[in-house]
C-alpha cells in the first residue's frame, strides 16, 4: 500500500505502508532504542503518538505476547527505515505487520527516517498525521495533522486505564522462561500502584521484591489509597499533559501528608512535582530512547537509563523543602528529586526499561527500603 506522513508545518514523507489501511493524527517524535519495539508499541505512555524508531532493523524477531507491555497497542502509528520480509524468532507468533493490521494501526517504511529525525530535532516535536491506503489525498493528510489539538493540555489516562480495581501477582520471567507467583514468591509488603497507564514490568519488578500489589484506578481518592494500610503507594507511567490531571494532583499530596512510602515514575513524578509546588513544562522534542545518561547527584554515579516523556518538572520551580537527586546528561533536565523530611521521592525515567538497561532498576529497592522508616516510626 501507499503511505504518506504529513507534518504540521507542511512537511510531507511518501513510503510504503502497512499494518491498517487508515488515517492516524498525533505527535511525531523518535525513540533511539535498538531493541524492544513491542514494548513501546504497547506502552500506554505512548497514547497520542507517531513513534518513529531510527534503528533500521525493526521487526526482525516478530511478536509474542509475553512482551507485551500494556493489553494493546496504545501509540497512533509507526514509522520505519525497513519493514524485513520475515520474522525469525523461537518465540514469535506472529510477524510485525499482522500485529498491527490486528490492532487497527498504520505504519509506513521505506523512507529517509533520518531526515524525519533531524527535522524534529531542529524544528521540535511536531503534529501530525499518517496514512495508509491505495487511494490517499495528501491534503486531506495534511488537514488532519494540523486539526489535532496537541498533547498540551490533553487528559489520556480514560483511554489506557480500564477503571477497575485488581491484584497483581505475576513475578519476572524465571531462568526457565515461566512466571512466579506469590504463593511461590512469599510477599512481605503490600503496596498500592496508582495505575495512570502502568506498564506490566514495573508490576513484575515489585512482585520480584516481595510485594504484593494492589493496581487501583487512577480516579481513586487519596482516602481510599489510605485506607488500604499499604506500606507504599507507587504513581505510575502514563500519557498526556500532567498539568491537565488536576484531581491526581491533589490526591499525591494528601498522600504525601499523610507520610505514606511515596514513589512516582515518569508521570507520577510528574505529578509529585505539581504537588509539592512545581512546574511542569513541554520539552521541545521529548526524551524517548533506551541509552539515555543520568547522573546520581549523591553518589555520582552515571546510570544508562530507559526514557519516555515529553513533558518535564521545571527544577527551578520546586521549593526549598525538595531536593534534585537526578539530572540528564543529555540536556540538565531534572531527572530525579526527593523530599528532604518525608519518605517521598520520584524518578523521570524508566526503571523498569521494558525495553532498556537495568542500571536504574535500584530505584526500586530504595523504595522499598523506604518501608522499614516508615514501621519504624509508625505509632503504637
Amino acid at each position: 500500500m501507499d503511505a504518506v506522513l504529513a507534518l504540521a508545518d507542511g512537511r510531507i514523507f511518501h513510503g510504503v505502508g502497512f499494518g491498517a489501511a487508515a488515517v492516524r493524527a498525533g505527535e511525531v517524535c523518535f525513540n533511539t532504542a535498538m531493541t524492544g519495539y513491542q514494548e513501546i508499541l504497547t506502552d500506554p505512555s505512548y497514547r497520542g503518538q507517531i513513534v518513529t524508531l531510527t534503528y533500521p532493523h525493526i521487526g526482525n524477531v516478530g511478536i509474542n505476547p509475553e512482551d507485551a507491555e500494556g493489553r494493546e497497542i496504545f501509540c497512533a502509528g509507526l514509522l520505519l527505515r525497513t519493514l524485513p520480509r520475515a520474522a525469525s524468532n523461537w518465540r514469535a507468533q506472529e510477524d510485525l505487520d499482522a500485529y498491527l493490521r490486528h490492532h487497527s494501526i498504520p505504519g509506513m517504511a521505506e523512507f529517509d527516517t533520518r531526515a524525519l529525525t533531524r527535522h524534529l530535532r531542529e524544528h521540535g516535536a511536531q503534529n501530525g498525521a499518517l496514512a495508509v491506503g491505495n487511494t490517499l489525498d495528501i491534503d486531506q493528510v495534511l488537514a488532519a495533522a494540523r486539526v489535532f489539538p496537541g498533547l498540551e493540555g490533553a487528559d489520556l489516562i480514560a483511554e489506557v486505564t480500564d477503571g477497575k480495581r485488581h491484584e497483581w501477582a505475576r513475578c519476572s520471567p524465571s531462568p526457565e522462561h515461566d512466571y512466579l507467583s506469590q504463593e511461590q514468591r512469599q510477599a512481605k509488603h503490600h503496596v498500592v500502584v496508582v495505575d495512570f497507564g502502568a506498564k506490566r514490568n514495573i508490576l513484575r519488578l515489585l512482585a520480584d521484591r516481595g510485594c504484593r500489589v494492589t493496581v487501583l484506578p487512577p480516579q481513586s481518592s487519596s482516602a481510599e489509597i489510605l485506607s488500604l494500610g499499604a506500606d507504599g503507594v507507587l504513581f505510575s507511567n502514563g500519557p498526556g499533559d500532567p498539568a491537565a490531571l488536576t484531581q491526581a494532583q491533589d490526591t499525591m499530596r494528601a498522600v504525601v501528608e499523610a507520610g505514606i512510602p511515596t514513589f512516582g515514575l515518569c508521570l507520577g513524578h510528574q505529578l509529585l512535582g505539581l504537588a509539592l509546588g512545581g512546574k511542569t513544562q513541554k520539552m521541545k522534542f521529548g526524551h524517548h530512547g533506551a541509552n539515555h545518561p543520568v547522573r546520581n547527584l549523591r553518589t555520582g554515579r552515571v546510570l544508562i537509563t530507559s526514557q519516555n516523556h515529553g513533558f518535564a518538572v521545571a527544577a527551578e520551580s520546586l521549593p526549598d523543602s525538595v531536593e534534585v537527586t537526578h539530572v540528564s546528561l543529555f540536556d540538565g533536565s531534572l531527572q530525579g528529586m526527593r523530599h528532604r523530611q518525608l519518605p517521598v521521592f520520584s524518578f523521570q525515567g524508566h526503571p523498569e526499561a521494558g525495553p532498556g538497561p537495568h542500571d536504574a532498576s535500584v530505584i526500586f529497592d530504595e523504595f522499598v527500603a523506604s518501608f522499614a522508616t516508615r514501621k519504624d516510626h509508625a505509632p503504637a
